[in-house]
């Protein structure tokens, strides 16, 4: 055991919180897309962030659109590994969390005078929400459910464990976006814009308590539940001590004699010589003096090291860090075909740590990881069926394989995300609208990217929901959001970096409810 093999699962607690879009990148940034996904050749104020080009077909003056979200995940883990079942359980445990955000806001406002348009658009663009692990992950918990069957190897008979774990993960990639448009002829318009992203991540979690209850005859003869810390501890001084009640014999020059020898000539009994066999589990009659010291020696800082990776360990980290975007988009307008293509580039991102306590050794203070949000290409087309009825789709890539990650993640992905969406808008009157539509998202991670603090999963999403004309130039939007995703099952034989087998089964639920007001003035 390492100091901190227990927290390694730690260093991957950037995971995305995502509602919709790819690793790193939320694309419902409006009620619109709620209710409709299939927004890529909007011509509407959700344009500011789906299709930039698009905004020239807005009515001269200004448009805002505010909009805010609500959004509900589960995640689910349940995991099958022998060890689990060491205290009497089944060895197979589940672990949930519930990730949670009442408040995700998004900001969207232009200018239209003739052919021109200024835009600005403020969002959650990555993350949007607290991850709380109450009963920990399955990645801390299997180091440690391997003491008893380890110790009970060496001949300390032990059955059972317990600990006390908890994590909780924020992150929030809050976005700051500038667009220019221009309508270059009367069918087609093109925009360039820029995006800020800051980037603030929170980390707090604990592993405390790592109780055993090993039978041991002189450092817990009953086999009581104890602090596997403490126990590894005295384990530590006991064979210090054992080695030091050597020193008088190999000063006198005996260190090469056998214990067998020693008794025979009365140097030592054979009690004696009994204790020191049982201190190493292995028989010593035919071993050197100084053979046995070394090996006594090497087991002090062996316990040593058990007693400081089982201590209580604590971590409360911040990070933080900041990158641009450009963005490009085209737009093609008809009399009723809409057609538009967007591209963002990639931000490449450093996080910096700021750090309270890290008893992980994997936080320090000031280091730097990698965090790129990938390129991102979106095709879209609206295609009016009637004056009142329309269709829509798009399709999305982000470019996650180009990105960097950290502890380089980003070479298990296959080329990145795909997203494949289709929509329809309806007018039932000029006063109602109601709209629908569905996104099939399919990752390109592979089972080396999926961990248990960051999985990615195909899935499907449905949105539908409304808008209400309150007056000629203000609008309610309403929506409900939810995605249905695909388990994934990842089994191995070197489970958690324990070298026994073991399976985890991700899965997640979904569900988002959104409200906003488009007013033009």
């Amino acid at each position: 055991m390492t100091k901190n093999f227990i927290f390694i699962a730690l260093f991957l607690l950037a995971a995305s919180f995502v509602f919709a879009g790819g690793l790193l990148t939320n694309t419902n940034q409006s009620i619109h897309f709620l209710r409709n996904p299939a927004r890529d050749a909007s011509t509407q104020i959700d344009a500011v962030y789906t299709n930039p080009a698009g905004l020239v077909f807005l009515s001269d003056g200004f448009h805002i659109s505010l909009n805010n979200q609500s959004a509900f995940q589960t995640r689910t883990i349940p995991s099958t590994f022998a060890p689990f079942a060491s205290n009497g359980e089944s060895a197979t445990k589940l672990y949930t969390a519930d990730t949670k955000a009442l408040i995700v806001p998004s900001l969207h406002a232009a200018y239209k005078k003739d052919r021109y348009v200024f835009s600005a658009a403020f969002g959650v663009e990555g993350g949007g929400g607290v991850a709380t692990f109450k009963q920990g992950l399955p990645s801390l918990e299997a180091p440690v459910s391997l003491i008893p069957s380890a110790l009970t190897a060496k001949g300390v008979k032990t059955s059972t464990y317990s600990l006390d774990q908890y994590m909780e993960g924020k992150q929030y990639i809050f976005g700051l976006q500038l667009n220019g448009s221009y309508k270059i002829t009367e069918h087609i318009s093109g925009a360039v814009g820029l995006r800020v992203n800051i980037v603030s991540n929170t980390y707090k979690g604990h592993l405390t308590n790592i109780m055993i209850n090993p039978v041991h005859p002189s450092l817990n003869p009953l086999g009581t539940m104890m602090s596997a810390s403490t126990f590894f501890g005295n384990a530590s001084k006991a064979s210090t001590a054992a080695a030091n009640s050597l020193n008088p014999i190999v000063a006198g020059g005996y260190g090469s004699a056998t214990f067998n020898q020693l008794v025979a000539a009365g140097k030592l009994t054979q009690n004696q010589v009994n204790q020191l066999s049982a201190g190493l589990g292995t028989n010593v009659s035919t071993m050197k003096v100084s053979d046995v010291q070394t090996l006594y020696n090497g087991a002090s800082v062996s316990y040593q090291q058990k007693s400081d990776a089982t201590a209580d360990k604590y971590l409360d980290s911040k990070q933080s860090g900041m990158g641009f975007t450009p963005i490009f988009s085209l737009d093609y307008n008809s009399d009723r075909l809409n057609a538009a293509v967007k591209y963002e580039m990639k931000s490449s991102i450093t996080l910096t740590n700021k750090t309270t306590v890290d008893d992980t050794g994997l936080y320090a203070g000031g280091a730097t990881t990698p965090s790129d949000i990938p390129a991102y290409l979106a095709v879209g087309a609206e295609y009016k069926l009637t004056e009142s009825w329309k269709l829509s789709g798009g399709y999305h890539h982000f470019f996650d394989s180009d990105a960097k990650m950290a502890k380089d993640k980003q070479q298990y992905i296959n080329g990145g995300i795909n997203e494949y969406l289709l929509g329809t808008e309806f007018e039932i009157s000029k006063m109602f609208l109601l709209s629908a539509g569905g996104q099939i998202t399919r990752t390109g991670v592979t089972d080396d990217y999926q961990t248990d603090m960051s999985f990615s999963l195909n899935s499907y999403s449905i949105g539908f929901g409304g808008a209400v004309n309150l007056t000629s130039d203000l609008r309610l939007n309403v929506a409900y959001f939810f995605t249905n995703y695909s388990d994934w099952t990842k089994a191995s034989a070197n489970y958690n970096g324990t070298t026994v087998a073991g399976t985890d089964v991700y899965a997640r639920t979904n569900k988002v409810f959104g409200i906003g007001l488009d007013y033009k003035f």
